[in-house]
């Protein structure tokens, strides 16, 4: 019995004992607990420790862009793929009224760059448009004139007949910094005024997205500014603006397999604007300047090939005999890592900085000849080997160009080499077409008359002196610039 109460009464105090620390131990923990609570400030994962900042805060630019921003709206009749249905030989025979003229609609946005309405656009947005309609923010409605477009940069400059219009500041692309936030503004969709956010997520990019014609003379320039933020259809032509609401680029493109907004969107820098569109309002031309060099980007096979020993710079392939580098001393093999100042690391950056210059600028290129650094001056040249500055008027060969009333059209003799390319050994291009016999034939602009009847057209004279003969139904043949043939017949 002694020893059951002595297991007891020792089971007795262990177990108070042990409930005694329990509680200790739980204040002293709970205790613990409320002083690292207190003490540990909670932040987000970073390097420095530091506590996020607040979302930036767009409302500011957004304000003071928005009403800068235009939708441009085009017309343009039907051009002859869209006459692929029409039968010419149903008027020629029967007498039937003219073929309906289809009307093909466009739409994208633009920017107003000086208050008496100066407008820049994307050429793409306008080419080839008949008419060109601008609407503001405000819904004010105007019909807009072609100053000058520029295929090479897919810019063109408008003019409004208005005053005293809200317009943006150019800011200055070459200071943008991959990261930056930046604004979005445009009408994709027609959804007037949009605004969407992103970042600068590259610069200096190269997508062979513009036309390249060196038949035409038309050598893209293209440095897009690449950007996260939502583009779409109808934003082309719109503005690039960053937190202080400068302008930074003109939204061009995007890099999509479906047509629509998939990630990613290109913008032309600001500075390569103000250029082009001074140049268009001035002279109604780009002044091109050329440095009159072949260049290629480094990797890291020609740097073993060639031992450079640094791959940023733009390897000189090839010298222009008596371009402006040659003339300066630029040597092939050399390595061009700066224009005035400014890194280029492509070709693209190269083509930017000169795109900034007319024939005549002098600027400073530094170059990597060996291990040595060297400036040179460089006085930049135009595509005909001097300073001269080019108007609109020597840029176009003049050409024969008579007016034939009755036809109401403008009619122009061919180069060679328009002949050349469509394989053909005569013919005359309508020009300047009008209300009148050719128009309401279904012919359009552009159309190259090769024979009447039959008979091979050399030139206007030969136009001229059968048509004047011409009494009843009239065959008029001939090609169009894409190569197709057509076939269109009217009464005299």
């Amino acid at each position: 019995m002694k020893k059951v109460l002595s297991t007891l009464l020792i089971a007795a105090v262990g177990g108070g004992a042990a409930l005694f620390m329990q509680q200790k131990l739980v204040k002293q923990t709970d205790a613990i607990a409320q002083q690292e609570a207190q003490a540990i400030p909670v932040h987000f994962a970073s390097s420095s420790g530091a506590v996020a900042s607040a979302a930036p805060d767009f409302t500011g630019a957004a304000e003071t862009s928005v009403n800068t921003v235009v939708h441009i709206k085009t017309q343009t009749q039907a051009k002859y793929e869209d006459q692929m249905y029409y039968n010419p030989f149903q008027q020629f025979f029967y007498g039937n009224s003219q073929p309906q003229q289809r009307i093909q609609q466009g739409s994208g946005s633009g920017v107003i760059i000086d208050k008496n309405g100066y407008i820049v656009t994307n050429n793409h947005v306008i080419n080839g448009a008949d008419k060109i309609e601008v609407i503001l923010n405000d819904k004010r409605s105007y019909p807009a004139e072609l100053v000058g477009a520029d295929p090479q940069t897919d810019l063109a400059l408008l003019k409004i007949n208005e005053k005293n219009l809200p317009f943006l500041p150019y800011g200055n692309s070459d200071n943008v910094k991959v990261g930056e936030w930046c604004l979005a503004i445009g009408n994709p969709f027609n959804l007037t005024s949009t605004i969407t956010a992103g970042i600068i997520s590259a610069k200096g990019r190269n997508i062979n997205i513009l036309e390249n014609d060196p038949s035409r003379g038309i050598f893209p320039i293209e440095s897009f500014i690449q950007t996260d933020a939502a583009v779409n259809p109808g934003n082309s032509g719109g503005a690039l603006v960053n937190t202080n609401g400068d302008l930074i680029g003109i939204n061009s493109a995007i890099a999509s397999q479906n047509g629509a907004y998939i990630g990613y969107s290109f913008a032309i820098p600001v500075n390569m604007v103000k250029k082009v569109v001074a140049d268009l309002a001035e002279f109604g031309t780009v002044q091109r300047a050329y440095i009159g060099v072949s260049i290629r980007d480094i990797d890291s096979k020609l740097a073993e090939e060639k031992s450079i020993k640094d791959l940023n710079g733009v390897y000189v392939n090839g010298l222009t005999e008596n371009g402006a580098a040659e003339k300066a001393g630029v040597q092939i093999g050399d390595v061009v890592t700066k224009i005035e100042g400014f890194n280029v690391n492509n070709t693209s950056s190269l083509q930017e900085q000169i795109s900034k210059y007319r024939p005549g600028n002098k600027i400073e290129v530094t170059l990597l000849r060996g291990n040595k650094e060297i400036k040179v001056p460089v006085i930049l040249k135009n595509k005909d080997g001097n300073t001269d500055i080019l108007k609109k008027e020597a840029v176009t060969k003049a050409k024969e160009v008579t007016t034939i009333s009755a036809l109401g059209a403008n009619f122009e003799v061919l180069d060679p080499s328009d002949m050349k390319k469509l394989n053909i050994q005569n013919g005359v291009r309508v020009t300047n077409l009008q209300n009148g016999k050719l128009y309401a034939a279904g012919i359009r602009e552009g159309f190259i008359i090769t024979a009447i009847d039959k008979k091979k057209i050399h030139n206007i004279d030969e136009l001229n002196q059968i048509l004047k003969s011409k009494q009843g139904g009239t065959l008029i043949e001939g090609i169009y610039p894409n190569g197709m043939r057509a076939y269109y017949g009217f009464g005299m």
